[in-house]
């Protein structure tokens, strides 16, 4: 992979997981990284493994202000030469029954996971214009096949899945390509920040939730201890992002782990009520019928 050195990119939600894994990558291979980061300390500890091209910027995707200031922070260091690429990446999980999800915790999911994306995206496409940039949005599996009690997480995907389709037919005139990476089960923190997320949420649910759903949220939880141990390392979404920001010909999505492959021919072929079934099955629901009906 030829030196990058002369291209600026901008990861979002670079502190931890798939955010610093992407940063850390780019930057070893010559990009010259803007890592988006909420503290100063973050950006600190990222530093302590990259080279002096990275440059941490305080990025809020949820704040105007904060886009608009790390907007003109990397504008003033880019100049003329724009900026190459933008990584979008930054999330939050929100789990729960959808019956009882506390509906500011679902607007939280969006706006973070999607109306965020868009915000940075729409400040920083002059720069990328000014480059003949890229753009690479960090989706998911849960794009494609949406699973019980993680419904909140599911529809900002999919809604990701849909933002991009038009924002790379929309940026062709300018031959900006637009990328969606589809990670399966990575192993980041972001399980256990969801396992805490979810703690505290189920720890707020009324007593007819409890009543409900106990024996399924616990089925979940198990299933996701499962998931998470599974999970393949950081650094083969980061692969993905760098073919998506250097190749002639990036392609429009790139799943990533053979879970990833395997739900999405699921979610593609397989009829809805065989879908149900099989899902209700292997996460081990309560109710869960033994076979599978016709979508």
């Amino acid at each position: 992979m030829k030196d990058q050195v002369q291209r600026a990119v901008l990861v979002t939600g670079a502190s931890t997981g798939i955010g610093e894994a992407c940063a850390l990558h780019l930057d070893r291979i010559g990009f010259r990284v803007f890592a988006g980061v909420r503290r100063d300390g973050d950006g600190a500890a990222l530093r302590q493994h990259a080279s002096e091209r990275l440059t941490p910027v305080l990025l809020d995707v949820t704040d105007g202000a904060s886009i608009a200031a790390a907007a003109a922070q990397i504008a003033g260091s880019v100049g003329a030469a724009g900026l190459f690429g933008l990584v979008n990446n930054a999330g939050v999980s929100v789990a729960g029954p959808l019956e009882f999800i506390p509906l500011d915790d679902f607007r939280r999911q969006l706006e973070v996971n999607v109306t965020g994306q868009l915000a940075v995206t729409q400040a920083m496409l002059p720069l990328i214009r000014a480059a003949h940039g890229r753009i690479v949005n960090i989706g998911s599996v849960s794009g494609k096949l949406s699973t019980p009690f993680v419904g909140p997480y599911s529809a900002s995907k999919f809604a990701m899945e849909a933002l991009s389709d038009a924002l790379r037919v929309e940026l062709r005139p300018w031959r900006v390509p637009v990328s969606l990476v589809e990670p399966g089960s990575i192993a980041t923190p972001i399980w256990e920040k969801a396992q805490a997320a979810a703690d505290e949420m189920v720890a707020r649910l009324p007593a007819r939730a409890h009543e409900l759903y106990s024996e399924a949220i616990a089925a979940v939880r198990e299933m996701a201890k499962k998931t998470a141990a599974r999970g393949i390392p950081p650094e083969r979404v980061a692969a993905a992002v760098a073919h998506a920001l250097t190749a002639r010909r990036p392609r429009t999505r790139y799943p990533v782990g053979v879970d990833a492959r395997i739900q999405a021919v699921i979610a593609g072929v397989v009829p809805d009520g065989l879908r149900d079934a099989l899902i209700a099955r292997q996460m081990g629901l309560p109710g869960a019928p033994p076979g599978g009906g016709q979508g």
